[in-house]
């Protein structure tokens, strides 16, 4: 007797066509749909408490800063730092070609996720500056319980420029979810950034795809507009001021929707030299 002939002897078959039922009627959790625009994923999700957001990153990442536990993402804390060994080559790297110095942005940066994960290795640097540029309430939180000599917050690029003066700019896991991604990017090019660095945000071969991202309920309930792009529209759209110098699958792996292929991705840019 196969497998499936045996579970229909052992499994009435009402309570297989109930099984059934419920798990294609089960909200799944991930990507799902291609709306129209913005506005109708956004209908289409129930938003989130930024409020419950702050609260469970800052006890997380307090637990962190105090030695208690090891680190934390998405506010999800772990007992072993999956460290995005990509991404720190490259912040490394540009801190060689820079006289060991790194001063950067990271634009949407929460309270400093990326910072803790990676200060080990980065502490030694001379002239190191990590500004994260973030939503009000992140920033007056940030100023309070996790500022200190190397990590700095801002409330927008520009104020941040002005006095930090940042060569690089950290977008990670963060142009996705912005209405208008490009005058974002646009914005960030006309500043003249030597370095640009894109890491764990959604890309595949088809065209822009706007989505709803469903986030598991153990980690906050919560459901929001979400960019995949088209990985050639965003590579075109920096090549007339800036090479590409490397690109690498990021943390957060792949996954399909409706049988397309996509792909958490990083990309890093240089400025182009001008040549007199």
């Amino acid at each position: 007797m196969n497998p499936r002939e045996l579970i229909k002897e052992i499994i009435p078959p009402g309570i297989v066509k109930l099984y059934r039922l419920i798990k294609y009627k089960t909200v799944s959790y991930g990507y799902v749909g291609d709306y129209s625009s913005w506005g109708a994923a956004k209908a289409a999700s129930s938003g989130y408490d930024s409020d419950i957001i702050l609260k469970k990153v800052k006890d997380a990442l307090l637990a962190v800063k105090s030695g208690k536990a090891v680190y934390e993402r998405d506010s999800v804390l772990f007992n072993k730092i999956e460290y995005a060994w990509p991404l720190l080559s490259m912040l490394l790297w540009i801190a060689a070609k820079s006289g060991n110095h790194l001063n950067i942005i990271d634009f949407g940066g929460s309270l400093g996720s990326t910072y803790f994960q990676n200060r080990v290795f980065l502490n030694h640097i001379d002239g190191f500056k990590w500004n994260i540029v973030e939503q009000k309430k992140f920033v007056e939180c940030g100023i309070k319980y996790f500022q200190d000599e190397n990590l700095k917050f801002y409330y927008d690029i520009k104020s941040c420029i002005s006095i930090e003066k940042p060569s690089t700019i950290l977008l990670s896991s963060v142009i996705e979810y912005i209405e208008r991604p490009f005058l974002l990017l646009k914005s960030i090019i006309d500043e003249g950034f030597e370095y640009v660095i894109i890491d764990r945000t959604i890309f595949h071969d088809a065209p822009d795809r706007i989505t709803v991202q469903r986030v598991p309920p153990d980690i906050y309930d919560a459901s929001y507009p979400c960019w995949i792009f088209n990985r050639k529209k965003i590579l075109d759209f920096f090549t007339a001021g800036y090479e590409l110098v490397a690109d690498f699958e990021a943390l957060g792996g792949e996954f399909k929707i409706d049988g397309i292929k996509s792909r958490h991705e990083g990309y890093v840019f240089k400025k182009r030299t001008v040549r007199k």
